[in-house]
């Protein structure tokens, strides 16, 4: 049979249920467009740039149980894709990135976008291939797919040339996916399984710390903390592993970037089981906490274990498997860990934690607690909460209790700016019967702002919370201490409700703490109606956070001796002269 390739690409990405695809057309790729178009179960999305569509997809992954994809130019949509497909790569996210390429057929050099485009993407994908037939075009989409969400799981380029796209040609067969089930654990797994329950029978104060490979396996984790009374702590990626309104919830982070309820339960425990984190530089807080000599390290990329702490036990494998084995050993053990006293310390730390924050005069502007305990008021547990890069990123994952499963997503290892209104607006897109809430510094907001547009036109209504302070706040208050000086870090005067009129999106603005439930309120109205609105919050940035005063001084702490005393000297030295 004669098939184009842009029929095959259509057919292979029905078949692996893609439902939505994000980019722009051009020269090298109106052909799959055009089938995308016909498709009753994709729907392809125009956007404002190639970057603000990888997070879309990123998003779609994250929050969906499909996986997000992009259809590209070549090139130039590339290098702008790239910092999307690079979160998804770093931060373990599977994505599809079908791309236009230059033709294959042609005698002639210098081609439009030409490009080496495989090359080019090599250090930000798990796998890129380049189609050079028709009859490979089916077999390379679902070889791409198995890679992407295989392992740990990343986004995968798919190249097909152009003239591909537009002719026919001879394809054998139109074969349906079929999906692998994992396999069982095995033995060698199980016997390790045993080692890590009996680590944790003889523990004392165990602990748990969860990253994003755990949210899947919620639900199995609450089990294993209920049974053995376990404190648990997570990283930014992982806030929604576990639900905040658990007893045994003890925050984000470990260490002295984290608040104490988190730094506490880690401190006192004598046995750590960590479940599907890397103990990277924002987990750790730059490296800045210790894990005790008993530590179970489960994960399913084996290249994490022993990397930045040594491990007792590491065990390689999907979470969610792994822990269902582990509470089948664990089910008949009564724990020795006095439960009421672990809760009683996680709520007294909280509570002071927060308290702290209520009595920081805000003076004329918002106070973050008091905003993020009336946002999670009016929001149902099932809402989406959907934050950028910046001193928000930091204040919401303190100060905003997520109680749903993939209720929380962020930029983290690539930690890139940008990230948040185009995810927002991709995961209303994708869940239009739950709230999105999107939490994004005013720097941030701009970079990626304009695809409200794309929001307004498809009835998108999701609220994007607009931290808004006048700087890029995290290098800001980073740059006072040591300079003395805001270098680049002040923003220009903008007139963020001009963007909303220029996108037709809807405006609210929050002056100050009397205005917040109104606010909040009026704005889930809009959306309600499906507009997006820009939420505006005059935001007090002056008290730090736990995780910023926390890598600061263990930043300090680890500079040679040297460059701290010529750090200290000049900025003592500022403050008298400046």
């Amino acid at each position: 049979m004669k098939k184009t390739a842009a029929w095959l690409a259509r057919y292979a990405l029905e078949q692996i249920g893609v439902k939505y695809t994000f980019g722009i057309p051009g020269v090298h790729n109106t052909e799959l467009y055009d089938e995308l178009n016909n498709s009753d179960s994709i729907h392809p999305y125009l956007v404002m740039h190639e970057g603000h569509g990888g997070f879309m997809a990123d998003a779609i992954s994250r929050t969906t149980d499909s996986v997000g994809a992009m259809v590209i130019v070549p090139a130039a949509g590339v290098t702008h894709a790239a910092s999307g497909i690079a979160e998804a790569y770093l931060d373990g996210i599977p994505m599809l990135v079908i791309s236009g390429g230059i033709r294959n057929d042609s005698k002639f050099n210098y081609q439009l976008h030409q490009l080496d485009q495989i090359k080019l993407v090599e250090g930000f994908t798990k796998a890129a291939f380049k189609v050079e037939t028709h009859d490979q075009v089916i077999d390379t989409i679902y070889k791409a797919y198995e890679v992407a969400t295989s392992g740990e799981p990343g986004p995968v380029f798919v190249e097909i040339p152009v003239n591909l796209q537009l002719n026919k040609g001879d394809v054998s067969e139109f074969s349906e996916y079929k999906a692998k089930a994992n396999p069982a654990l095995s033995d060698q797994t199980l016997a390790q399984v045993s080692a890590a329950a009996s680590l944790l029978k003889s523990s004392k104060s165990p602990a748990i710390f969860a990253g994003w490979g755990a949210v899947h396996a919620n639900a199995e984790m609450t089990q294993l903390a209920d049974i053995m009374q376990t404190p648990v702590a997570t990283t930014l990626q992982g806030i929604s592993a576990f639900a905040a309104n658990h007893p045994l919830h003890a925050g984000f982070c470990f260490g002295p970037a984290a608040a104490p309820a988190a730094q506490q339960a880690i401190n006192d425990a004598d046995c750590v089981i960590a479940i599907g984190t890397r103990f990277g530089e924002i987990a750790t807080g730059s490296f800045g906490g210790n894990m005790p000599v008993n530590l179970i390290h489960i994960d399913i990329n084996p290249e994490v274990f022993d990397c930045n702490f040594a491990t007792k036990v590491a065990i390689e494998g999907d979470s969610k498997q792994i822990l269902t084995a582990l509470v089948a050993e664990l089910a008949a053990h009564k724990s020795s860990v006095d439960g009421d006293k672990v809760k009683a310390t996680i709520a007294a730390n909280k509570q002071a934690y927060r308290q702290a924050w209520y009595q920081h005069d805000s003076k004329d502007k918002v106070n973050p607690a008091r905003y993020f305990d009336e946002l999670r008021a009016q929001l149902d547990d099932d809402a989406f909460i959907v934050v950028d890069d910046g001193n928000h990123t930091f204040l919401s994952a303190e100060l905003m209790p997520v109680h749903k499963p993939f209720g929380f997503i962020s930029p983290t290892d690539f930690n890139c700016m940008g990230y948040a209104t185009p995810a927002a607006i991709a995961t209303k897109l994708a869940n239009p019967q739950h709230e999105v809430v999107s939490v994004v510094g005013d720097g941030a907001f701009m970079m990626t702002c304009m695809e409200l547009a794309t929001a307004v036109e498809h009835q998108i209504g999701c609220i994007i919370g607009v931290f808004n302070d006048g700087e890029l706040s995290q290098i800001s208050q980073a740059q006072q201490i040591p300079y003395n000086r805001k270098t680049c870090t002040v923003l220009p005067k903008t007139k963020i409700q001009g963007i909303a009129s220029a996108t037709g999106a809807a405006y609210v603005r929050i002056e100050n703490d009397s205005e917040i439930s109104n606010g909040i309120r009026q704005a889930r109205e809009i959306a309600a109606k499906k507009k997006p609105v820009i939420l505006d919050i005059n935001i007090d940035y002056s008290k730090a956070t736990a995780f910023t005063e926390g890598i600061v001084k263990t930043n300090l702490k680890r500079m040679p001796l040297p460059t701290k005393m010529r750090m200290i000297g000049r900025a003592i030295y500022r403050k008298i002269t400046d």
